[in-house]
């Protein structure tokens, strides 16, 4: 089990599963929305997601036509993202998890359009847009 919160404490969540997708994003909104280089993210079912408290403040921002981002209306740490076209995976931030939960081998993806001033030195394996499925 894996669990997370905002910074404020107000919104608490329940993982029931494992982190079945690991990425680092590097597109102008995720930059924008996190405030960082990049957000990283862990893809997990939408069956094994539960809330356990602060659901009344939590809001939500289309940032695309595919793309809703949940966060915590109090002190604005982004939760998680959803997909339309993957409508039974949500991507939690990363940054709101506790411990030290277990993820597969990640990769970046926008990599096409990451911040200059920084500098990807893993060796990970980076896309342009999203991977393609395979």
């Amino acid at each position: 089990m894996i669990t997370g919160n905002c910074e404020c404490g107000s919104v608490r969540y329940q993982i029931d599963g494992e982190i079945n997708d690991y990425s680092h994003c590097h597109c102008s909104q995720c930059r924008r929305l996190h405030g960082a280089a990049f957000a990283s993210f862990g893809g997990v079912a939408l069956s094994d997601f539960s809330y356990l408290s602060g659901q009344s403040d939590l809001a939500s921002y289309a940032s695309s036509e595919t793309h809703d981002r949940v966060f915590c209306r109090v002190c604005g740490s982004n939760i998680l993202v959803s997909l339309t076209s993957e409508p039974d995976m949500l991507y939690v931030a990363m940054g709101t998890m506790n411990g030290n939960p277990e993820c597969p081998d990640g990769y970046h993806i926008f990599v096409g359009s990451k911040a200059p001033w920084y500098q990807i030195t893993d060796q990970l394996p980076q896309h342009d847009t999203f991977p393609e499925d395979g």
